[in-house]
């Protein structure tokens, strides 16, 4: 008869269950609270052992450019140019300022000091131990390069004493002495240290010491149109990091104190190749307007002429100035500024307005426009000839007081507190980031386990689940006093269940397999029983051996047949020998009789593996074994049979031809259901029919707490009377 399945119903596997994830999450709170622990002691040990960062701040201001008296003018029609700080903040982080920087306090010579690796400077730190100092004025190592940094080692030897050692020389020194012996040339000036301290002195380029301090160099400005920049160094010596903002602040000062000098000295230079020119040509100005008056008998402008003359004098008085105006916009912007091109507009509306004065001065009387032309001249020369005067004042004045236009407002602090590491923070992010990965494991053993979590999974395809049985609690008691590194045949099985704890919750729903297995046999063809697997470690023999002995309580006779002639254990678990076992029997060489063992302990009969055969397949396949089964039904009330894994051999599908009843054993999150499917397919094309399914090692979690099973619900036997 076929046996009664249930009806498959279709569930979306993919579908993500809320409870399900949080079930998981409890179930693995210990790992997740292990993983997290350990996080936050790796954050709390590094926070802790970590060298710390120290911070140096300063802040400068870059004034506005003052105008010159001839250009005061001029602020009216065209805008102030406001300091602009991303052309200085480019100029800070330069190799111009940076690499004097470098050279002046000789960063190409690096001191360290050797402790041990990882954790050494911390405890040493930690146990208030100064760390040791060295001041070189002057090293030179011949091969250093740009690829590599060349290394060397110092020994204190005494307070004014060093050894300077190599892998290929060792050279003894004096402090303040000059040591210059196979190509090295150092000068140590102090040593603040105690004798047999060691240090390590490499030598970079200066590319690399320039390119490492801009990269721990930040320059931030603190306000639009301000002017105002903050300089920030980052390090773990507060003393060298301050005086390094200090150099970094006098070369800046420096250079812009000298740009502005050679600016004023080459203004001076050019006024003064033009001053004489313009004076001469005002000569000859006024020279040409006295001689035509003479000739003309001192011939006076009228009021509309006079008028004309001063309209025409102003307008080229503000072309002049447009055009010192254009000289020094020109090296500040682009002509595509719109500061230039408002300075342009403003010239092209000069240049109309004069040439509608011209105009004017055309429709006038000849010797009024001569007079005009040449008074025109004088006063135009006159206003240029004074400017230039002045501004060749201004400059001298400039020059002899050069301060430049960069005012250092406060000057380099290291900050007493560490900006690194930030241990609260660090320790916080330890314990999220623990928090994460640890979740982030459990989901991930979620969302890739394809194991049977529920008897449902097997059900829905078809499968009966006779029976759910739980984990033993004194099986796992006694894996997790023992330790998991010891073999198998060492933990698992050395005590029978059944015998040792009949009251274990595992035993009991064994005992609801046996009765479910009652109702199941009455259908079969004889009281043979076999329990098989998909693969191996599924619990077959535990099943096996404990259905047989509570079946064997209730007064029946029972014969248990351990037909895994590979790797068979039985025997060990009963503690018998494993002479005259079924290999012997279905070989010929013993009788059935002489390879029955009553095991008095559980109440049965029993029949090892014997010895490995080379072809158990063959032997299975004998008529022998099929005497041997019909001899056992006719004499026993029930034979069970511990069969190999179908998906490994295919011993079980042999056996299966000879037995009444077949059972799968799959093990809880191992098996999956495609290897029952795969299994039951197996036997079904040797022509053996299985009867349905059971679950062993189910575990008690918290993601199926509304399965069904007793471990589910917690029912178990207790002492209350």
């Amino acid at each position: 008869m076929t046996p009664v399945t249930n009806a498959s119903k279709t569930k979306d596997s993919d579908e993500l269950d809320l409870a399900r994830i949080i079930g998981e999450l409890i179930d693995h709170r210990k790992l997740i609270i292990s993983v997290t622990a350990l996080f936050t002691l790796l954050s709390l040990v590094y926070a802790l052992f970590a060298t710390p960062v120290y911070q140096a701040d300063a802040m400068i201001q870059v004034e506005q450019k003052q105008a010159n008296a001839i250009l005061s003018n001029l602020t009216q029609m065209l805008p102030d140019s406001q300091p602009q700080s991303a052309p200085e903040i480019a100029l800070l982080q330069s190799r111009m300022i940076l690499g004097k920087t470098v050279d002046d306090l000789n960063l190409q010579t690096r001191v360290k000091e050797n402790y041990f690796p990882i954790f050494g400077r911390g405890w040493a730190r930690l146990l208030g131990i100064k760390p040791g100092i060295i001041h070189i004025s002057r090293l030179y190592i011949p091969g250093a390069n740009a690829d590599d940094a060349v290394t060397l080692n110092l020994t204190v030897n005494s307070d004014s004493q060093y050894t300077l050692s190599n892998d290929e020389f060792s050279i003894k020194g004096k402090i303040g002495e000059l040591v210059e012996d196979k190509g090295i040339s150092i000068k140590v000036d102090d040593i603040n240290a105690v004798p047999g301290t060691e240090f390590t002195i490499s030598y970079v380029t200066r590319l690399k010491a320039i390119s490492d301090l801009q990269e721990s160099f930040s320059v931030t400005d603190q306000g639009k149109d301000t002017g105002i920049l903050a300089l920030s160094l980052t390090g773990d010596n507060p003393d060298l990091i301050k005086e390094i903002i200090d150099s970094i602040n006098n070369n800046y000062l420096a250079q812009n104190i000298a740009r502005q000098a050679a600016q004023d000295a080459k203004s001076l230079d050019f006024l003064g190749q033009q001053l004489p020119k313009v004076r001469n040509e005002l000569d000859i100005a006024e020279n040409k307007l006295n001689e035509y008056r003479r000739k003309n008998d001192s011939v006076d402008l009228s009021l509309e002429a006079k008028s004309v003359l001063d309209q025409i004098v102003n307008v080229d008085n503000q072309l002049n100035e447009l055009t010192f105006r254009e000289s020094e916009i020109s090296q500040l912007y682009t002509k595509e500024h719109p500061t230039y091109k408002a300075l342009m507009e403003k010239r092209k509306t000069l240049q109309d307005e004069k040439a509608k004065l011209n105009k004017r001065v055309s429709g006038m009387p000849e010797t009024q426009q001569e007079i005009l032309r040449l008074s025109r001249d004088v006063e135009s020369g006159r206003a240029v000839y004074m400017q230039l005067l002045n501004r060749q004042q201004e400059l001298s004045i400039a020059k002899s007081s050069a301060i430049g236009n960069v005012r250092i407002i406060d000057t380099a602090v290291a900050q007493p507190k560490p900006v690194k590491p930030k241990k609260t923070l660090v320790v916080i992010f330890g314990v999220f980031f623990g928090a994460f990965v640890s979740v982030g494991l459990v989901l991930l053993r979620v969302f890739l386990r394809r194991g049977i979590e529920s008897p449902e999974q097997l059900e829905e395809l078809g499968i009966n689940v006779y029976a759910s049985i739980p984990v033993s609690e004194s099986f796992s008691k006694k894996i997790t006093q023992r330790g998991h590194w010891k073999k198998k045949n060492e933990t698992e099985y050395q005590s029978f269940l059944a015998v040792d704890n009949p009251a274990d919750l595992a035993i009991e729903s064994i005992r609801g397999l046996r009765t479910s297995l009652h109702f199941a046999m009455m259908e079969a063809r004889n009281n043979i029983l076999m329990i098989s697997g998909a693969s191996p470690n599924a619990g077959k023999t535990f099943i096996s051996t404990n259905l047989a002995a509570i079946i064997s309580q209730t007064g029946k006779k029972v014969l248990f047949i351990d037909t895994d002639m590979r790797k068979g254990y039985t025997h060990k678990l009963f503690s018998v020998d494993n002479d005259n076992g079924l290999s012997d029997v279905l070989s010929g060489r013993v009788e059935v009789l002489q390879a029955v063992k009553k095991i008095s302990t559980v109440g049965f009969d029993f029949i090892s593996r014997g010895m490995v055969p080379p072809n158990p397949a063959e032997l299975l396949m004998h008529r022998r074994f099929q005497d041997l089964l019909s001899w056992a039904s006719q004499h026993y009330d029930i034979v069970v049979l511990d069969t190999p894994p179908i998906l490994a051999v295919t011993d079980a599908a042999i056996i299966g031809n000879y037995v009444g009843t077949t059972l799968l054993v799959a093990r809880f999150e191992q098996n999956t259901t495609k290897e029952i499917q795969v299994s039951i397919k197996r036997f079904e094309q040797s022509g053996v029919h299985v009867k349905g399914c059971i679950l062993n090692g189910v575990v008690k979690k918290a993601s199926s707490y509304y399965g069904y099973g007793y471990n589910h619900y917690g029912y178990t036997y207790t002492n209350d009377k």
